[in-house]
C-alpha cells in the first residue's frame, strides 16, 4: 500500500521529462569536483548516479549551491565498498556520508513507496514518517521527495535534468508546490511547513495553493516534532541571510507561535532589539562574515529575561542573581517546542551578564573588559539595546569610543580624566 501522498495513478501516468543543457543551461564544472568524483565512479561501476535534491533547483535559480548531494541506486553498503572515505550515517533514513578533507558529499540510495507492513518503513498514528529505508526507482524517488522544485535529478555524464514532477517549469515560475496531497505531505513529515517559509523566503518563491494555505490549520502538529531536529531546521532559516523575512512567515503562518508560545507579547510587532539584531545577521551573512546564533537567541529571549530580572530586583534579589536566575529560566521553560542547544543558550547568557559590567568604568576592571571573549557580542549587544532604551545611549558611546583610542587614552578615560574625542562617538545603527 503506497502513502496516501502519492496518488497511484498520477505515479503511474506521470510524464517524464529529460531537459538538455540548452534548455536548461547548468554545466558540468558548476558542479563540485568531489561531488563529480563521486557521481562518476558509481556509473563506472554500473549504478545509477545524479546530484539531487537542492543543488539543481538552486543552479537554475542562479544560486551557488552549499551542498551537492546524490542519489544512486546504488545500496549504502555498496557505496561504502566503493568509497574508503564513506561512512554510514542515520537510522530514520540510511545515508552514506563520503568525506573529502572538510567537503562531505551525502549520497542517498533511490527511495521507493514501500509496503504498509514493510519493517524498514514505520509511520505513526497521525501520519509521520518515523523510519523510511525502502528502496526503490529513480522515479519513485524523485515523486517521494517534498516540493517539485527538489525532486530534479541532474545527469553529469549527459548534463541533462531528468524532472518527474514538473520542477522545472516551477522553478521557472518561481512556484513552491508539494508534490501528491499536500495534507498527507504535511502530516508525513511537519518540518515540510518549516521548510516552506525557508523556501519562499530565501529563494523568493510563492507557495502555490494548498501547499500554503493549509500551514496555518496544520501548525499544531508540530508538537509531534524532535525538539532537537526543529532547532536544526530553525537555525537554517534564521542562517540563510533572509532571518527577518524568514521570522516574519514563521509569525504569519502561525509556525513560531507553535516553536515558542507566549514568548513575545506580540510576534507579529516585535521589539526593535530583535528587529535590528535580525537584520544584521541578514547583513553579516551577505558581507560573507561570521554569524553565531546564540547572538540571535539573546536578542530572542531578552525582553523575557529583562522583565524576569526587573521582577526580581522589585522583590528584593541583588541585579546580578535576578539577571543570572531569568536566564536560567527563560531556557528551561517546558512550554518550548524547540531545544536550544546549550552552546547556544550559554553564549546568550554570558552577552547578558555581561550587561551589568559596562557600568564600572574605571579603573582596570573597565580595561579588563576590553581583553574578555564575549566582549565584543556584549558591546554589540549594548548598541541594540540603546536604540530601545536613550537612557543608554551615553554608556554605548563611552564603550564606543574607548575602542578607538590608544592605551594612554584608554588610561585617562577609566581615571576619569578628559575624553580623547575620536571623529565617531555614536553607536553604529
Amino acid at each position: 500500500m503506497r502513502p496516501a501522498a502519492i496518488n497511484t495513478v498520477d505515479f503511474l501516468n506521470t510524464s517524464f521529462r529529460e531537459i538538455r543543457r540548452a534548455e536548461h543551461g547548468i554545466a558540468r564544472d558548476q558542479i563540485s569536483r568531489n561531488a563529480l568524483k563521486v557521481t562518476d565512479r558509481l556509473q563506472q561501476a554500473g549504478h545509477l548516479a545524479y546530484i539531487v535534491g537542492g543543488a539543481p533547483r538552486d543552479l537554475l535559480l542562479g544560486v551557488v549551491p552549499k551542498d551537492f548531494d546524490i542519489g544512486t541506486d546504488a545500496s549504502p553498503e555498496q557505496v561504502r565498498a566503493l568509497f574508503r572515505n564513506a561512512r554510514l550515517i542515520g537510522r530514520r533514513f540510511r545515508l552514506a556520508h563520503v568525506r573529502f578533507g572538510r567537503e562531505i558529499i551525502e549520497v542517498a540510495t533511490f527511495r521507493g513507496f514501500g509496503d504498509g507492513d514493510d519493517g524498514d518503513r514505520d509511520v505513526g498514528d497521525s501520519g509521520r514518517v518515523l523510519r523510511d529505508n525502502v528502496f526503490g526507482s529513480e522515479a519513485e524517488d524523485a515523486l517521494r521527495r517534498d516540493f517539485t522544485v527538489n525532486a530534479l535529478m541532474y545527469d553529469p555524464a549527459t548534463e541533462t535534468l531528468r524532472d518527474y514532477a514538473g520542477g522545472f517549469d516551477d522553478v521557472a515560475a518561481r512556484r513552491l508546490r508539494l508534490i501528491g496531497d499536500a495534507q498527507a505531505r504535511y502530516r508525513e513529515d511537519p518540518v515540510r511547513m518549516l521548510r516552506a517559509v525557508r523556501f519562499q523566503t530565501k529563494l523568493d518563491l510563492t507557495a502555490e495553493g494548498e501547499t500554503g494555505a493549509l500551514i496555518p490549520e496544520m501548525a499544531s502538529l508540530l508538537a509531534d516534532i524532535p525538539p532537537a531536529r526543529l532547532l536544526d531546521e530553525l537555525l537554517k532559516l534564521l542562517l540563510s541571510g533572509h532571518a527577518a523575512t524568514g521570522f516574519a512567515g514563521l509569525v504569519a503562518t502561525g509556525l513560531w507561535q507553535q516553536l515558542f508560545p507566549g514568548l513575545l507579547a506580540d510576534p507579529h510587532d516585535p521589539p526593535l532589539l530583535l528587529k535590528r539584531a535580525l537584520a544584521n545577521t541578514d547583513q553579516r551573512v551577505a558581507e560573507d562574515k561570521p554569524v553565531t546564533p546564540g547572538f540571535l537567541f539573546a536578542a530572542l529571549f531578552w525582553p523575557r529575561v529583562s522583565a524576569r530580572s526587573r521582577a526580581l530586583v522589585d522583590a528584593g534579589q541583588p541585579p546580578i542573581d535576578a539577571l543570572a536566575q531569568a536566564g536560567e529560566e527563560a531556557f528551561s521553560d517546558p512550554a518550548w517546542r524547540v531545544a536550544v542547544h546549550r552552546r547556544f543558550s550559554t553564549m546568550a547568557k554570558e552577552i547578558w551578564m555581561f550587561q551589568p559590567r559596562f557600568e564600572r568604568r574605571r579603573g582596570k576592571r573597565a580595561l579588563k573588559l576590553l581583553g574578555e571573549r564575549r566582549f565584543r557580542a556584549a558591546y554589540d549587544f549594548l548598541l541594540l539595546r540603546a536604540l530601545e532604551d536613550p537612557s543608554l545611549t551615553e554608556l554605548a558611546e563611552w564603550w564606543t569610543e574607548i575602542q578607538q583610542l590608544d592605551a594612554q587614552g584608554r588610561e585617562q578615560m577609566v581615571a576619569g580624566g578628559a575624553r580623547h574625542r575620536s571623529p565617531r562617538t555614536r553607536p553604529a545603527p
